[in-house]
C-alpha cells in the first residue's frame, strides 16, 4: 500500500489559518492601517450563511469587502461571522474557511486564490497548492480580475476593471 503526502490540502489548511490568524487579529484590535480584504467565496457551500436575497442574487459565489464598515466579527475554528452593510442594510454572514475562492488585501499586494475540488478536480485526486496572487505592481490586470470579484453579477455583464495604480502618489 502506497502513501503519498498531499501537499496541496496542506497548504490549503495552512493558508486558511494564516486567513483565521488574520481575522483573530482583526477581531481583536480592528483593522490597522489602509489594511482591507476582498473575500470572494462559494455562496452555495452547505455551510454557508447568508440571507436568502444574497444568495439568490449570487448563486454561485459573491465577494464581500471588509473595510470602512463591519461589526460582530467572530472568527471560529471552522469559519467565520461578520455582519456586513449591503446598501443600507447590515446582514450577518457566516464564511467557512473552506468555501474561500480568493482572499485579498491589496493594501499589501497580497492575495491567495484556492483551488477546490469543484474545479476541474476529481474528488479523490488531491488538491491544488492556493496560488499565491501576482502583486499589481508586476501583472496589474490580473491583479484585480479574481475570478469574477470584479464582475458586475447584479446586470449580468462584466464590469470595466480599473487598476487604482494610476491614481496612487
Amino acid at each position: 500500500m502506497s502513501r503519498n503526502i498531499d501537499y496541496g490540502n496542506l497548504m490549503h489548511e495552512a493558508m486558511r489559518g494564516l486567513i483565521r490568524k488574520v481575522l483573530t487579529d482583526v477581531a481583536e484590535n480592528g483593522l490597522p492601517g489602509a489594511h482591507h480584504f476582498f473575500i470572494t467565496f462559494d455562496t452555495s457551500h452547505p455551510d454557508a450563511e447568508l440571507a436568502d436575497w444574497l444568495s439568490d442574487r449570487y448563486p454561485g459565489e459573491m465577494t464581500v469587502v471588509m473595510q470602512h464598515w463591519y461589526d460582530k466579527l467572530d472568527v471560529g475554528a471552522e469559519g467565520f461571522a461578520v455582519t456586513l452593510n449591503f446598501g443600507d442594510a447590515p446582514e450577518p454572514l457566516y464564511i467557512p474557511y473552506d468555501a474561500i475562492k480568493t482572499f485579498v488585501d491589496p493594501s499589501v499586494e497580497f492575495g491567495l486564490r484556492f483551488e477546490t475540488q469543484g474545479d476541474d478536480q476529481d474528488e479523490d485526486a488531491p488538491a491544488s497548492p492556493p496560488e499565491i496572487l501576482p502583486s499589481p505592481a508586476s501583472s496589474a490586470p490580473k491583479a484585480v480580475d479574481m475570478d469574477g470579484a470584479a464582475k458586475g453579477k447584479a446586470d449580468g455583464k462584466d464590469a470595466d476593471v480599473v487598476s487604482l495604480d494610476s491614481f496612487r502618489k
